[in-house]
């Protein structure tokens, strides 16, 4: 029976995430501290103790998340046959295949989540799931929209974010409404996540990757852009670059997996949120979840 661990992205952060890893592990201590020397500021303080809105800043909630995600993995020894990320998670997934260090893995996400951050600001935008539509008419509606939308998370039958320009995310949940889509939830986001509003983002972290050694990974990475497995590091480098501007294709990425061959599939770090996903996906297999 084959393996599967997957790691979560944004949005799986809480008030205290870490702390109870932190006290029983001294790896985990080291991590988290060498986190706070690499990074510049206490980061652990605002993940133990920090508000929503603390760890609600993309420049804190992405670091935050990969550094538990990490440190479960390594503190847990992991060794996984097959490995996959939902967006920033693909950062984590990288470094416990080992294609990435954990510094490395850290300075890149710090970089990413900068640089989004930047886009946020400039550039106003949002996202919105719907609830019980079908992908190709939620594509249809996207691409008849005025202005920049586009289905951006594919995270289970039935559940897909669409990403873009305000006003043009709006027109279209209005339109799917009307095409009988059970909900059409706007997402208390700072923007177009995984849209091409993220592409002054991609040029910025296109220069960190460059600068940046991957390795060969121990096993399969199911990347985000294409839900197929890749161990060649040029590939892994271009996917990764591509997948800020590119939908997450985690659906297919799952199916991909338990196709290759995966019967469990364990969630590394904080949140259970991909284990909802997957147990939608795919009810059969068996979940677990380590933080």
């Amino acid at each position: 029976m084959k393996k599967a661990y997957v790691f979560p992205g944004q949005g799986s952060q809480f008030t205290g995430m870490g702390q109870e890893l932190y006290v029983r592990e001294p790896q985990a201590r080291d991590l988290f501290d060498a986190a706070d020397s690499i990074l510049g500021f206490g980061l652990r303080e605002i993940m133990f103790t920090g508000t929503a809105d603390d760890l609600k800043a993309t420049k804190v909630t992405q670091p935050a998340v990969f550094l538990h995600s990490v440190a479960a993995a390594m503190c847990s020894g992991i060794q996984p046959d097959m490995v996959a990320g939902h967006s920033l998670g693909e950062f984590s997934a990288l470094v416990a295949a080992g294609a990435l260090s954990f510094e490395d893995g850290l300075r890149l996400v710090s970089v990413r989540a900068h640089a989004m951050q930047r886009c946020c600001e400039a550039v106003p935008g949002t996202m919105a799931a719907i609830i019980g539509g079908d992908a190709e008419t939620i594509e249809t509606v996207c691409r008849e929209t005025p202005g920049i939308v586009i289905a951006a998370n594919y995270n289970s039958d039935g559940q897909i974010v669409i990403s873009g320009e305000t006003e043009a995310v709006a027109a279209a949940c209005t339109e799917l409404k009307a095409r009988g889509v059970k909900r059409a939830l706007p997402l208390p986001v700072g923007g177009a996540f995984h849209s091409p509003l993220m592409e002054p983002a991609r040029q910025e972290l296109a220069e960190a990757i460059d600068r940046t050694a991957f390795c060969t990974p121990v096993c399969p990475v199911y990347q985000n852009v294409d839900a197929q497995p890749h161990t060649d590091p040029a590939e892994i480098r271009h996917n990764l670059l591509m997948q800020l501007t590119s939908p997450v294709r985690w659906t297919q990425t799952v199916r991909n997996m338990a196709a290759d061959g995966a019967a469990s599939f364990t969630e590394v770090g904080p949140g259970t949120v991909l284990q909802g996903l997957v147990r939608k996906t795919l009810p059969d297999v068996e979940i677990a979840g380590i933080c």
